[in-house]
């Protein structure tokens, strides 16, 4: 049983020896333990401040990229939205632009029509007329007596003239 409890002389000197290197720890070590407990503590709660600023920072960042990415998106549809416009306005300006053409050349040629078909009834009409006076100096110079014979010969210029204008 003398193992299982010490001795009290053992017991004074224990304590006189870890009172002496208590003293000794404490006069020399106690305040460089203090410090770089305090210190690495400092570092500790600098680290996490850093790791909290740098959080919010990337959490700011987010946001501010997904406002960027809103915004280009805005703008990219903006675009297309012009440019849909702009095309739409080219076809149309177009086909205004093809609807008068066509509406010109139509103008022209109803008047290149008008202006033939006038000048083809001008010379229709002298063509009868010059033919009315040959038939009418025949007439004259044929001096015919007998009046039936008159009226026969002028049928049949008549029907030459008919016969012409077909």
């Amino acid at each position: 049983m003398d193992l299982l409890l010490p001795s009290i002389g053992l017991l004074v000197w224990t304590l006189i020896a870890f009172l002496i290197v208590f003293f000794i720890l404490k006069k020399f070590a106690w305040k460089i333990i203090i410090q770089s407990l305090n210190d690495r503590e400092k570092g500790i709660s600098d680290s996490l401040e850093t790791a909290k600023k740098l959080k919010a920072e990337m959490a700011l960042m987010k946001s501010e990229n997904e406002s960027l990415m809103q915004q280009a998106r805005e703008e990219r549809s903006k675009m297309l939205k012009e440019a849909k416009e702009t095309r739409e306005k080219m076809i149309s300006e177009a086909k205004e632009q093809a609807k008068l053409e066509a509406a010109k050349v139509i103008t022209d040629a109803h008047a290149a029509i008008q202006t033939e078909k006038m000048a083809a009834l001008t010379d229709v009409k002298n063509q009868i007329g010059n033919m009315v006076i040959e038939i009418a100096e025949k007439v004259i110079r044929k001096q015919l007596d007998n009046k039936v014979e008159q009226e026969k010969y002028i049928q049949q210029m008549a029907g030459e003239i008919h016969q012409f204008g077909k």
